[in-house]
C-alpha cells in the first residue's frame, strides 16, 4: 500500500485524531524502527524500540468493519512487536472510541492512564486519550506478514 493510499484510507477513518498525510506515512516507512501491516481494507503502523512497542495507528475502511480485519492486524502487531524483542506494548486511543476500546481489551490491553485533552475534535473541543498497555511474550510468532518501512 502506497503512502498515498494509506493517507486516503486514514482520512476515511479519522477526524479525531486528525488523519495523517501521505508525507507522514512516507516518513514512517523510512524509519527502521517502524513496521506496517496491511490488508486490502486496513492498515496498522507500529514501532518497536528499547523493549517497548507502540501501536501508532490502526485504520479499517468503514464498509469493511466488523469482519475481523482489525483483530487480525492487532494480532500481527503483537507478534511483530514480540519478534522485535519488545516486552511491553502500548497505545493511545480516544476515550470515547468504544469499538476500539473493546478491540484493545479483547487483545489483552488494559487502561494504564489518561492524557487529558490529548486530542482536538474538528470543532476544537478537547478529548481525552486513554493509554493502554499489555505485556508481550518475547519470541512469539515472527510476524512474517509485516512489511518493513
Amino acid at each position: 500500500m502506497t503512502p498515498e493510499a494509506m493517507a486516503a484510507l486514514h482520512a476515511r477513518c479519522f477526524t479525531t485524531p486528525r488523519p495523517w498525510s501521505a508525507a507522514e506515512f512516507a516518513t514512517l516507512r523510512a524509519d527502521p524502527l517502524c513496521f506496517a501491516l496491511t490488508e486490502p481494507d486496513g492498515l496498522l503502523w507500529g514501532r518497536a524500540v528499547a523493549g517497548e512497542a507502540e501501536l501508532l495507528t490502526l485504520a479499517v475502511a468503514p464498509e469493511a468493519r466488523r469482519q475481523g480485519i482489525a483483530a487480525r492486524l492487532l494480532a500481527g502487531f503483537l507478534a511483530q512487536a514480540a519478534a522485535r524483542q519488545a516486552e511491553t506494548a502500548f497505545l493511545e486511543v480516544a476515550a470515547d472510541n468504544a469499538p476500539a476500546l473493546a478491540l484493545y481489551q479483547r487483545g489483552g490491553f488494559a487502561a494504564a492512564g489518561r492524557r487529558r485533552g490529548y486530542y482536538r475534535r474538528p470543532d476544537g473541543a478537547a478529548l481525552d486519550a486513554l493509554v493502554m498497555t499489555r505485556a508481550l511474550s518475547v519470541g512469539a510468532e515472527s510476524g512474517e506478514d509485516a512489511k518493513p518501512c
